[in-house]
């Protein structure tokens, strides 16, 4: 089966830490969120795959290349400019000429995808929506559905008490190969505000389906934080690379600790890492690959990208440094993004 990756968007509430790179590829636990989500569709069937690239293609590009050190096939379908999510879908009109997936790529969400799958054959229709359930759906666009899960409506935002359902768009879709002739070409289109309710109106058969499931939007530096934390918590159980040496402590391979070093759970840091003399990590640290953190650092709440430098005796919370980034001897980072040497911004 073929799946189409939605990766080109900008990322713009996740600036600075995507202004050289595509959102998907922010890592989660030391691993491009992209990276996880290929591995877990790759085994639920998945081996072809088109990237639909526009923000850094060439850093998506790099960093996969054809798929085969992954064991699958990628193909790319550059946009032009920002076409929206269907928009995206016409423009790789070319890679899909059967029954296919869509999956917005910068969504935290590793679905099981042959149950869908399921649902999708017996109900016969066009289109499959993933849906997920939230506490409260007031901030979304809200589906209603019959019985046999067809979707009759999408209401935008509502009031709380006034939603059909607290049933939302969870960012994966199966598609037949006729939706193309529901989206024109070469212009941005919206799925959710022009081509579902097209497909509604001309009752060519949209359902939707729940995915169970870790289900998160990482699209603030908050967002992003918390999704770190609940895979540390193990609420989200993402694959740890490395081993865990204390309780709810995972470190990689070739880790240096000086003397003194406190590790307060949950931690989690990667290979070829660094640590000095007296310096406390956590709770709630993922330190990447090839970082240095130097003697009499603490550092809680916080995530380092990978060859991120730290120097003696600074304090890091509620902080994110992005890759590569030098943080002077005895500062103190507080609720701050840091994506350059030298470049803070408060959170």
């Amino acid at each position: 089966m073929k799946a189409l990756l939605l990766a080109g968007g900008l990322g713009t509430r996740l600036r600075p830490l995507t202004e050289n790179l595509p959102k998907p590829m922010a890592p989660i636990a030391n691993r491009p969120w992209l990276e996880h989500l290929i591995i877990h569709l790759r085994e639920q069937g998945v081996d072809q795959f088109i990237m639909a690239v526009h923000h850094y293609p060439d850093v998506i590009r790099r960093h996969f290349g054809d798929g085969r050190r992954w064991g699958v096939k990628i193909e790319y379908s550059l946009e032009p400019f920002p076409m929206g999510t269907a928009g995206a879908i016409k423009n790789a009109e070319r890679f899909l000429d059967e029954r296919f997936l869509v999956v917005n790529a910068d969504i935290v969400h590793l679905p099981q995808l042959v149950p869908l799958l399921d649902f999708h054959r017996q109900h016969g229709g066009i289109a499959t929506i993933a849906l997920t359930e939230v506490e409260d759906p007031s901030s979304y666009g809200v589906v209603e559905q019959d019985d046999s899960g067809r979707i009759l409506r999408f209401v935008e935002k509502p009031r709380r008490e006034e939603a059909p359902s607290n049933r939302i768009n969870a960012g994966l879709y199966i598609f037949e190969p006729e939706v193309m002739r529901y989206i024109p070409a070469q212009r941005e289109v919206s799925i959710e505000r022009e081509t579902f309710p097209r497909l509604i109106e001309e009752g060519a058969g949209v359902y939707g389906m729940v995915s169970r499931g870790y289900w998160r939007d990482m699209g603030t530096p908050a967002r992003y934080r918390q999704v770190h934390w609940d895979v540390l918590n193990r609420r989200f159980p993402l694959l740890m690379h490395g081993r865990q040496i204390q309780p709810d402590v995972w470190a990689g391979e070739d880790v240096e600790f000086g003397a003194g070093v406190l590790l307060v759970p949950p931690v989690l840091i990667g290979n070829n890492v660094k640590i000095g003399d007296q310096t406390v990590i956590g709770p709630y640290a993922v330190i990447g690959d090839n970082c240095y953190i130097g003697a009499h650092v603490h550092c809680s709440n916080s995530i380092l990208w990978d060859r991120s430098v730290v120097r003696d005796n600074s304090r890091l919370s509620n902080s994110i440094f992005g890759y590569r980034t030098v943080a002077p001897a005895g500062e103190v980072f507080n609720n701050s993004i840091i994506n350059q040497p030298g470049e803070v911004m408060r959170a």
